[in-house]
């Protein structure tokens, strides 16, 4: 009778059984730490586009503010060079208006019956301050004339005659109240005589600031 020895046998395919389980479970544990490797890296990659369209978003928005402090810049060049423009235009409206209103207004004060430019109000308060300040109304404006006339640098200078020094303080009075002249300076005047007349007059010159 033959007798076989079959656990050697036995125990190698166990063996084998055991390896080749050890492989599968190493197999799954190398797939299962690939597709983590995959998900972490899709969750980074997602990540990583969603910064660039936060950094993306930020860039566009630091444009559009750029461009809009270069357009407020350029609308606030234009504006002033508008308000230059109309400056000018202001200017040279009152240097052509001007000048005429100015001449009117003298040639008013020196009208019998009329008086210099001044608001009511004004001239009330002129009247309660200084009653001397006022002007004679009942003045006979043909006591006195102008000889001559200059205006430089909205400054100008009369001269003219009087019958005497009253005459021209009614001149300076006047135009001290007028909304067109400021600033009235006498300068000293002199006693001439008229060769036509014979009447002793007073000869004077008087400065003052223009405003127009």
């Amino acid at each position: 009778m033959i007798r076989i020895n079959l656990l050697p046998q036995k125990r190698r395919v166990e063996r084998a059984e055991s390896s080749q389980l050890w492989m599968v479970v190493l197999m799954l544990l190398l797939l299962a730490e690939v597709a983590a490797l995959f998900v972490f890296h899709g969750i980074k990659g997602e990540e990583l586009e969603s910064q660039r369209r936060t950094n993306a978003e930020l860039t566009s928005q630091i444009e559009t503010a750029k461009k809009a402090v270069s357009s407020h810049a350029d609308v606030k060049k234009k504006l002033e060079t508008l308000r230059a423009r109309e400056d000018a235009i202001a200017k040279l409206q009152s240097a052509r208006t001007g000048p005429t209103a100015m001449m009117l207004e003298l040639a008013r004060m020196l009208t019998p019956g009329r008086g210099p430019s001044i608001a009511p109000e004004k001239l009330d308060e002129v009247r309660r301050d200084n009653p001397l300040a006022d002007y004679n109304r009942s003045w006979d404006a043909r006591r006195l004339w102008l000889t001559q006339f200059v205006e430089e640098g909205r400054r100008v200078r009369l001269t003219g005659q009087g019958r005497d020094g009253e005459d021209v303080s009614e001149l300076a009075r006047r135009m001290n109240l007028s909304s067109f002249f400021g600033d009235i300076r006498l300068l000293p005047a002199k006693r001439v005589s008229n060769k036509s007349t014979g009447l002793e007059l007073v000869e004077f010159q008087l400065e003052a600031q223009v405003h127009y």
